[in-house]
């Protein structure tokens, strides 16, 4: 079994299922367009750990934390570590994007087919209006509105309806309050915790394998609906994304090796399966216990802040989604050959941090959506753009969660202390 999980979560053995899947969908498109219900199974059954275990490793850790008397420091850590790690990726990402300009001098072919993509679905994109009826006003999102987001009024509701940072945040509460009662009371709840723990652990390696079959059929399936035209006229585009994607995975991986005191392949080796799921997925969540096996067994961290620290960084530091913002914003500046002067540029970097921030537990195309609000700050258009962006989102998504998963445990690395080698 060791072997077999080994083999299915070796990058090559991921790249080439993505290869099979995209010629069979190419190949036979009527046959694999069906196959997309293998993946939303498969991800459903991911997901239907997540929320239990979170809670679980949440409360869990911020007991063992309050007891010991490092919640404090801890938290500090978190504060600096995220901000930094999300200005540089927003910093990193602007250099890349400016420097390979996708979007900018593009042939006339290809602006030919890219205007087909975004004309593709005629009528489809038409906007229905009722005559004599008030228009809606404009909601505009608060700073009220963003702490009631944050804020379950009802912690059953939103675990049923997967609210994630909801969730996140009532177990970060729960957990600090269960640290004040004297352990002759609590241990009865530790244990439990620690039961549903580790079933959902367990539960996550039962699932993941059939992960070479998912990923087969989920790219076929894709391929199938959207067909290669789109990936060859925003070839450009997507190239520099993955280019900035593999940048940051690098130096996730240099800085997971030099806090771990680890050789650099060994730390590749230990985020393999965390690395093959967020590609499976294009879930960062579901890929939690895996990061905290990865972390805990063959990098030697600290498994208390560990379990604390990674469903903290999957919730708040999503670095795969700050690329994105910039790459997609500065492709539209590139497109309609708007320049920007370098406030505008420090404007991108902010804003497209605290939509990063915002865009805890969304994925595929509501994140591309996200790019419309760093586009307003810039008076960008966004409407027609977005149709572009959202027909090569399932290859992009794969390099944001993938960025995002080894950046949180980059930044897990960052907070604990080195580990003791014995």
């Amino acid at each position: 079994m060791r072997r077999y999980q080994r083999w299915a979560f070796h990058p090559s053995t991921v790249l080439g299922c993505v290869l099979v899947g995209g010629f069979l969908g190419w190949a036979a498109p009527n046959v694999a367009r069906p196959w997309d219900i293998i993946g939303v199974v498969y991800v459903d059954l991911l997901k239907m750990t997540v929320l239990p275990f979170m809670v679980s490793a949440v409360i869990f850790s911020l007991q063992n934390l309050y007891r010991d008397g490092g919640a404090a420091r801890v938290f500090k850590r978190v504060v600096m570590i995220f901000a930094g790690f999300s200005l540089l990726t927003a910093i990193l990402s602007t250099g890349a994007s400016l420097l390979f300009r996708p979007g900018g001098n593009l042939a006339p072919e290809t602006r030919a087919a890219l205007g087909q993509i975004v004309s593709a679905d005629g009528e489809r994109s038409n906007t229905a209006m009722a005559m004599y009826t008030p228009d809606a006003p404009l909601h505009t999102s608060s700073l009220k509105d963003v702490i009631q987001s944050l804020i379950p009024q009802n912690i059953f509701a939103s675990l049923a309806n997967g609210e994630t940072l909801k969730a996140l945040v009532f177990a970060m509460l729960f957990g600090l309050a269960a640290g004040q009662v004297p352990s002759r009371i609590s241990t009865g709840l530790q244990q439990a915790l620690e039961t549903i723990y580790h079933a959902c652990q367990t539960l996550t390696r039962w699932v993941n394998l059939p992960v070479p079959l998912v990923l087969v059929c989920m790219t076929a399936s894709q391929v199938a609906v959207t067909g290669l035209g789109p990936l060859r006229a925003m070839a450009g585009f997507v190239a520099t994304f993955l280019i900035i994607c593999l940048l940051l995975l690098a130096l996730a991986v240099a800085l997971i090796s030099k806090r771990a005191g680890a050789p650099f392949p060994d730390v590749v080796a230990a985020m393999r399966e965390p690395f093959a799921l967020g590609i499976a997925t294009n879930n960062s969540a579901t890929c939690m216990p895996a990061m905290i096996e990865s972390m805990v067994g063959p990098l030697q961290f600290a498994r208390a802040r560990v379990e604390l620290l990674v469903p903290l960084s999957i919730a708040l530091l999503r670095v795969g989604a700050i690329a994105y913002f910039v790459c997609g914003t500065l492709f539209i500046a590139a497109l309609y050959g708007r320049a920007l002067s370098a406030a505008d540029l420090g404007v991108l970097a902010l804003v497209a941090v605290l939509s990063g921030f915002a865009s805890s537990g969304m994925a595929g195309i509501v994140t591309v959506s996200l790019i419309g609000t760093t586009c307003h700050y810039l008076a960008l258009p966004f409407e027609a753009a977005f149709v572009l962006l959202a027909a090569v989102d399932p290859i992009c998504a794969m390099g944001r969660t993938a960025v995002t998963v080894l950046g949180s445990c980059a930044a897990v690395a960052a907070i604990c202390n080195p580990p003791v080698k014995l």
